[in-house]
């Protein structure tokens, strides 16, 4: 899974555009697409871009070889020379990124690709199919582990993911939105990240009795003790025989490291807050509650709420497939042709809705914070070329509506540009930060968003907003569109 060739995990008008255009263009004929989503995921406020690594993974992998070969000249659909053509295939364009771990907003490019149109065409598919799924999933790990405030969320839902590259990216992308580890062994392994876990109902019903089975437990894994305490009665039996286990290895010099129980069904903030008062007066005041159950991030706001005496949370279902949300969304859209003079000419598509209508021309993107507050004032999308000064003043409007202005007086706000370049003439240029060294980087972008922006419901959506250069190609376009 962590190296292999995808370069037919494509759909197949890809390919057959790719012909057309071998047959019908400029081979060399440079062009701009944009990857990027229209709505937020969940409701919210953001999202959280992730699947750069796996991009990465796949463009260095591409061609095409005999079996590929053999399989397209079976379908009857492709012409020789066509076909002796993709022997050689290589990707030798450029692509610009933000960055994994990222905050990200609609309309603005995730990934930029520069290239011969037939290279640009044919990673499509992947690109969309390997962002779409990480991304989605990291914000919905960001959402619950911002329910849980401050609470450590365990991503443990393998066993229901959509197969095994869905569990183990997915798990892979709920820890850069926040997770604190995975109960994937084979996450752990290929992306370095912790991996936590209990047992299950069968490890106490496999025991004549559930203390036996607690104090085995407890004896092969001391400092990792959790122990599940609903299997039969959890107040009249688990909280107990997990107390008297407790009790005897305090009473044996064996450290209390890192210890407690898990509730796994019932009512979760009633027996949690239950458990809470039998542990602390047994003498067990740091010992760990923690909870699972087709959690979510309203159910676990809701529990908090409640009051509910848990720390600690295994989210699997509802996180790994983002249950309520099980889509992201993006699109892949060309924005610009290279000219023979060498100048982009933008492209814009049309469409009754007007958030389809795309935004043409080379693009990258300026994230505005308040200097006071560190936090995010808006996003600019301006076209490649501009540039701008802190020191002078800056106009902000929104596209849709560009009445609405805000001007932002020099010295008073920060920029920051967010897009990296990947590859440059289709070496890459870029590497990949640690899995964890991305959920750190997640943390402090997650910092910058106000309050009110991350909420669960009707959160306070962050501008996305376009230059006034950027602003008037896009008019222009239109008006002569209208007029054909």
């Amino acid at each position: 899974m962590d190296r292999q060739n995808l370069t037919l995990m494509t759909d197949l008008y890809e390919l057959t555009m790719m012909q057309g255009y071998y047959k019908n263009k400029d081979q060399n004929e440079t062009v701009i697409f944009d990857a990027f989503y229209r709505t937020n995921p969940c409701g919210g406020g953001y999202a959280i871009s992730a699947g750069l690594e796996q991009v990465i993974q796949y463009i260095r992998e591409l061609h095409f070889d005999e079996e590929d070969i053999d399989y397209l000249a079976s379908l009857g659909i492709f012409q020789p020379d066509f076909l002796e053509y993709l022997r050689t295939f290589r990707f030798s364009g450029d692509i610009y990124a933000i960055p994994e771990g990222t905050v990200m907003f609609p309309r603005e490019p995730i990934i930029k690709v520069i290239a011969p149109i037939m290279e640009a065409q044919l990673v499509e598919t992947a690109i969309l199919n390997i962002i779409n799924h990480q991304s989605l999933i990291a914000t919905k790990a960001a959402r619950v582990c911002y329910a849980a405030k401050g609470d450590g969320i365990m991503e443990f839902g393998l066993r229901r993911a959509q197969g095994p590259d869905a569990g183990t990216y997915g798990a892979r992308a709920a820890m850069i939105g926040g997770c604190i580890g995975t109960s994937n062994v084979l996450c752990g392994q290929l992306f370095d990240v912790p991996v936590k876990g209990t047992h299950a109902h069968s490890w106490i019903m496999s025991f004549p009795d559930e203390y036996t089975a607690f104090k085995t437990y407890a004896d092969m894994y001391p400092s990792a003790c959790i122990l599940l305490a609903d299997t039969y009665d959890t107040l009249k039996s688990g909280v107990p025989n997990a107390i008297k286990v407790f009790t005897e290895m305090r009473e044996a010099g064996i450290p209390l490291s890192f210890y407690g129980i898990r509730l796994d069904s019932g009512d979760l903030a009633y027996l949690s807050k239950k458990a809470r008062k039998m542990l602390d007066e047994a003498g067990f005041p740091d010992a760990v509650i923690s909870a699972s159950n087709d959690l979510d991030e309203y159910l676990i706001d809701s529990l908090k709420a409640q009051g509910a005496a848990i720390t600690s949370w295994g989210v699997g279902t509802n996180l790994i497939t983002s249950k309520d949300n099980p889509s992201f969304g993006g699109v892949y859209k060309l924005a610009a042709i290279r000219d023979k003079d060498g100048h982009f000419i933008p492209k814009i598509k049309l469409s009754e809705n007007s958030e389809k209508v795309t935004n043409p021309g080379n693009k990258k993107i300026y994230r505005v914070y308040e200097k006071e507050t560190g936090k995010i004032k808006a996003d600019l999308i301006c076209l490649a070329e501009e540039e701008y000064s802190e020191a002078d003043e800056l106009v902000l409007f929104d596209p849709m509506e560009p009445w609405k202005k805000t001007k932002l007086k020099g010295g008073t706000y920060t920029l920051r540009p967010l897009m990296k370049q990947i590859f440059k003439e289709g070496q890459c240029c870029y590497t990949s930060p640690r899995v964890m060294d991305i959920r750190a980087y997640c943390q402090q972008e997650l910092d910058t968003l106000w309050d009110e922006t991350k909420r669960l419901v009707n959160p306070q959506a962050v501008y996305v907003d376009l230059s006034k250069k950027l602003y008037d190609v896009k008019m222009e376009l239109l008006e002569q569109m209208s007029e054909k």
